[in-house]
């Protein structure tokens, strides 16, 4: 599979999350805590043995790419707090309610979307086995992408109408990232430094957003079953890293 390809997917998971969270918001938990397992799978058993082994054959300092992690991970932090605001529970406080601030924030979403249709693309410059390791990343989570596009616009009152078309623009930014990243040629560092700071975002997306989220709609006696579906996900990334190696 090449890169493009992978962005289709992308952008079919983002407009499935979409669609399922116009009719099944209810039963998102499970799904949400599966997810938050791949991702964690992802960046431990595809993303940082990649950043090492690369780091170990081009003689480049490998702490480079966990000090971008860590940026990362703290980027990502800001960006919600400060452009995102409190979105995950929004729906909770009736007075928060307002139509823009659900625009603002899907606007938010449609660029870190086209960063990831990005990190397709980088990822496949490094080797095809990255690529799509990056990409079963990118679109497990695009699906929860979907889900808090059409949650954000909704709970800000935005109509459905204004919903489905945002959400048509999220699942697009993906193929615009690969095929902007198709236009770049980088050096080794740079990618090394790349890949630490999507490990770092991936992080953020599965620890302190996805699984939180999963967990606060979930009744106290689901939380043994969300968890068990949460190491299912990494342990689904790990037999896959071990069959392709």
């Amino acid at each position: 599979m090449n890169a493009l390809l992978l962005s289709v997917f992308a952008s079919a998971s983002t407009a499935a999350g979409g669609l399922f969270a116009l009719k099944f918001r209810h039963r998102l938990h499970w799904v949400l805590s599966f997810t938050a397992g791949v991702l964690l799978g992802v960046v431990s058993f595809e993303i940082l043995p990649e950043v090492f082994e690369l780091a170990h054959h081009k003689s480049i300092n490998s702490s480079n790419a966990m000090i971008a992690l860590v940026l990362g991970f703290l980027f990502f932090h800001a960006l919600e707090k400060f452009v995102l605001v409190h979105h995950t529970h929004e729906e909770e406080y009736a007075l928060h309610r307002h139509p823009h601030v659900g625009v603002l924030s899907v606007l938010a979403l449609i660029g870190h979307s086209f960063m990831d249709g990005l990190g397709i693309g980088i990822g496949f410059q490094i080797s095809p086995l990255v690529g799509l390791a990056v990409a079963l990343a990118v679109i497990s989570h695009d699906f929860c992408d979907g889900l808090n596009t059409v949650g954000l616009m909704v709970s800000h009152h935005n109509t459905t109408k204004s919903a489905i078309v945002m959400l048509a623009l999220d699942a697009l930014a993906p193929i615009a990232g690969v095929l902007c990243a198709g236009l770049l040629h980088l050096p080794d560092t740079f990618l090394l430094l790349y890949l630490g700071f999507f490990a770092g975002f991936l992080l953020y997306i599965g620890a302190a957003d996805i699984l939180p989220e999963a967990h606060s709609q979930a009744k106290p006696r689901e939380a043994l079953g969300l968890i068990a579906l949460t190491a299912s996900g990494a342990a689904c990334i790990y037999l896959i890293a071990q069959l392709a190696s």
